[in-house]
């Protein structure tokens, strides 16, 4: 069993290995926590960019936390959560915002708040002196409402505008009653309590692009590689997607010369990083200039309509071995349907410059569990797969599918957990071994749409699952206890526009919640 010493020279050996630290000292300090360990938050462009906001201003210094590797640890040896750069106690700072990707990280800001000391609940956290709590990051795009018992402010949508008013605010010295209710006023923040609207995603300002890496290091997802986003947003309309053009406004565009000269000599790989990077006009400029320079280059998002020989070569030049692609449809009839602009072509196009370029594998991503998919649909991917596998090794990865806020499928019930097995149970068969499938479970898709589609309820559940041990059949049981609808279909803002975009599916329409009264 680790000792408190072991704890200690674990967070020294991640900081010896990194580049860039920030280590600063100032009057009003931040907690910038991650709800995954750290390998998974290091490899977030976006919690990177907001600890450059922070520790960009005067009188402020922000660190980072994450969920311990080893929970147990931290209990056993009663260690309070401490920040890395200062081995600071979370419980001791001003602020505590965590970054939060998607539903299922709920139960690593449980972790991280208890194992601070903090109450979870807001409730039993207000007038005794505790950090403040908030919360933003990728979910704020989509259904942030679980979140708001446990926190104060919730940050909404492009944070870098955002966090910056929150600290010139909080160093204004106003009280926190008055502090909560500016904020509550404010666009882009919602104060449970205070105000706000709920589902207002902010959008920061052109000066704000590229996101890039403060921090390179070797213990990531994606092993010393420096990250900038070349665009942001997206211009396309695929119903399932939260970062669809009508959440972001479309996509803004970097020039090339400036997305280059803000990487660092020492940045041996160089991993482009976006909502729809290969839409950019100049990507193939930008991965041959990384290339000739003689670095590695990765790409977040790789779409097949938009891939070329030139384009695939520099990847594989940049030290790519295999290729991956989104279908995001079990067949053609499916991506038509979610307005997903593949086609089996342009698939079968991208494995043979894969192939050509010398590449040794080929991933495609799918959504299995749409509304209106068949077995017929099924065997259609099984036939376009084993077409592909002639070209290359394939390997499938599949999610059941979950509906998103803020997107026209919005409402949609999830297939069952039952269903999606036995459909993935055929395309195994099916396949007879000659492609792997790579299956995201069906049980915890579902957790993920229960708390996608709902509201502060979920969220209680959440801490109750949590409680109970975090195991599916505790999830079950907390969703039936709290009253929490386990399908989903509630809360869709526009009927008329969903009956439009699927006059075959019956949505059961409610008000969407507006603003959080004060």
């Amino acid at each position: 069993m680790a000792d408190r010493h072991a704890l200690f020279r674990h967070a020294e050996l991640l900081l010896a290995d990194e580049q860039g630290t920030v280590f600063k000292d100032a009057p009003f300090r931040v907690a910038l926590a991650y709800p995954s360990p750290y390998h998974v938050g290091m490899s977030s462009l976006g919690y990177q960019a907001i600890y450059r906001a922070f520790n960009g201003l005067d009188g402020v210094a922000a660190e980072r936390v994450f969920l311990p590797d080893d929970v147990a640890a931290f209990r056993a040896t009663r260690t309070p959560l401490f920040t890395l750069e200062g081995r600071r106690e979370v419980g001791g700072l001003d602020v505590v915002a965590f970054s939060v990707a998607y539903e299922l990280e709920l139960t690593g800001l449980f972790e991280m708040l208890e194992l601070a000391g903090l109450p979870l609940l807001r409730e039993e956290r207000a007038g005794h002196g505790y950090p403040l709590v908030v919360a933003g990051g990728p979910l704020t795009f989509s259904n942030p409402t679980p979140l708001e018992p446990f926190v104060d402010v919730l940050v909404q949508g492009e944070a870098e505008e955002l966090v910056v008013e929150l600290a010139q605010l909080s160093l204004e010295g106003m009280p926190r009653e008055a502090l909560l209710s500016r904020l509550g006023r404010t666009p882009g923040f919602l104060v449970p309590g205070y105000g706000g609207t709920r589902y207002h995603v902010h959008k920061s300002g052109d000066a704000h692009l590229p996101a890039r890496s403060v921090i390179v290091t070797p213990n990531t997802e994606l092993r010393s590689m420096f990250l900038v986003e070349p665009s942001r947003g997206c211009s396309r309309g695929c119903h399932y997607c939260v970062m669809r053009r009508t959440t972001n406004g479309g996509m803004r565009t970097v020039p090339p010369d400036r997305v280059l000269s803000l990487v660092p000599d020492h940045a041996r790989r160089v991993g482009f990083v976006g909502a729809a990077v290969t839409d950019h006009p100049k990507v193939v400029q930008l991965l041959e200039t990384v290339v000739k320079s003689g670095r590695e280059v990765g790409v977040s998002s790789l779409r097949a309509d938009r891939l070329t020989q030139p384009l695939v070569d520099a990847l594989r030049a940049g030290g790519a071995r295999g290729l991956t692609v989104a279908s995001d449809g079990v067949s053609q009839k499916m991506r038509d349907l979610v307005d997903r602009k593949h086609s089996e072509e342009q698939i079968l196009r991208a494995a043979h410059f894969a192939k050509t370029a010398g590449m040794e594998r080929l991933k495609v991503y799918n959504v299995v569990g749409l509304p209106h998919e068949e077995d017929a649909d099924i065997d259609e991917l099984i036939r376009f797969t084993l077409q592909l596998s002639r070209i290359l090794p394939v390997a499938l990865g599949v999610s059941p599918f979950a509906a998103k806020r803020n997107t026209p499928l919005d409402g949609a019930p999830f297939a069952g957990i039952k269903e999606v097995e036995r459909k993935l149970e055929r395309l195994r068969r099916g396949l007879r071994g000659r492609a792997e499938v790579r299956p995201i479970s069906a049980r915890w898709a579902w957790v993920e749409h229960v708390l996608a589609q709902s509201g502060p309820e979920a969220g209680l559940a959440a801490l109750d699952a949590w409680r109970a041990g975090g195991g599916f059949p505790a999830w079950k049981r907390a969703f039936e206890a709290r009253g929490v609808e386990p399908y989903g279909e509630r809360r869709v803002e526009d009927g008329r526009r969903n009956a439009t975009a699927w006059p075959s599916v019956s949505f059961r329409v409610t008000p969407a919640p507006g603003p959080v009264a004060a």
